[in-house]
């Protein structure tokens, strides 16, 4: 098998985010929950990246998690961020291994779909090109639509990671399948067009399994689901389980 086969061939890794650790400490203050402890854990338990978003209103992770993020862990930092541009200088000046361009509203629950790269090249350019100057590489993290991937490629884009939301929320099963066989067309198109391909958002211990079967996806980030089931199991097993399962 050649390098290129097995590298098509491997299962995805995984990416855990520790936003709602920070969520749950920003509730009541104090650093009884702590990111980076989460962080630290996670590694421990299997997963290869951890995935943090700065957002611009600060409601969970704040600077100094960043900071000691970038300092502490042994695994990749893959910072989820707004093209806000005070947060590009954030990122330029920690340099986190990767900056995953994410749309930010002020009153979402969570991130609600991918970037608009069509209508929004020239200032994700910007960003892109800025990063790139720090030596940071950048992911957008966009819809499963050809138009939009093109439109990253377009623009210097190497990594994308699509969002998984519309699949991950499916009503029944004819609905999802449909869904799945759209990020699967997704990534093999970006693929073609020599993209390094990613998914996340939504995903569960119910629904992962599937994605993680589409060929050549590089790593799905996964957090709510994680951090729920450690309510029960504890942090280290959620994350083993949740690694055990998409291997």
């Amino acid at each position: 098998m050649s390098g290129a086969e097995k590298e098509f061939n491997s299962m995805p890794t995984l990416g855990v985010n520790i936003d709602h650790v920070a969520t749950l400490r920003q509730a009541r203050g104090g650093n009884l929950a702590d990111p980076l402890a989460a962080a630290l854990l996670s590694e421990k338990a299997g997963a290869q990246s951890i995935v943090a978003h700065l957002r611009e209103d600060r409601r969970h992770i704040q600077d100094r998690d960043i900071q000691l993020l970038k300092k502490n862990i042994k695994t990749r930092l893959n910072l989820e961020m707004s093209v806000n541009s005070e947060i590009i200088k954030i990122a330029c000046r920690i340099k986190p291994y990767q900056a995953t361009l994410v749309p930010e509203r002020r009153k979402e629950l969570t991130t609600e779909g991918g970037l608009n790269v069509v209508s929004g090249q020239k200032q994700i350019a910007a960003a892109i090109s800025k990063l790139n100057k720090s030596q940071v590489a950048v992911s957008l993290f966009i819809d499963p639509d050809f138009k939009q991937i093109s439109s990253a490629q377009k623009i210097g884009a190497k990594i994308i990671e699509l969002h998984t939301g519309a699949y991950a929320e499916a009503k029944n099963l004819k609905l999802r399948k449909k869904l799945l066989q759209q990020v699967a067309d997704a990534a093999f198109y970006a693929q073609k067009l020599g993209l390094t391909v990613n998914a996340g958002h939504g995903l569960d211990y119910n629904n992962a399994r599937a994605l993680a079967l589409i060929p050549g996806l590089n790593e799905l980030n996964i957090g709510y689901a994680i951090i729920c089931r450690a309510l029960y199991v504890g942090l280290f097993q959620a994350v083993r389980e949740m690694g055990e399962l998409i291997q």
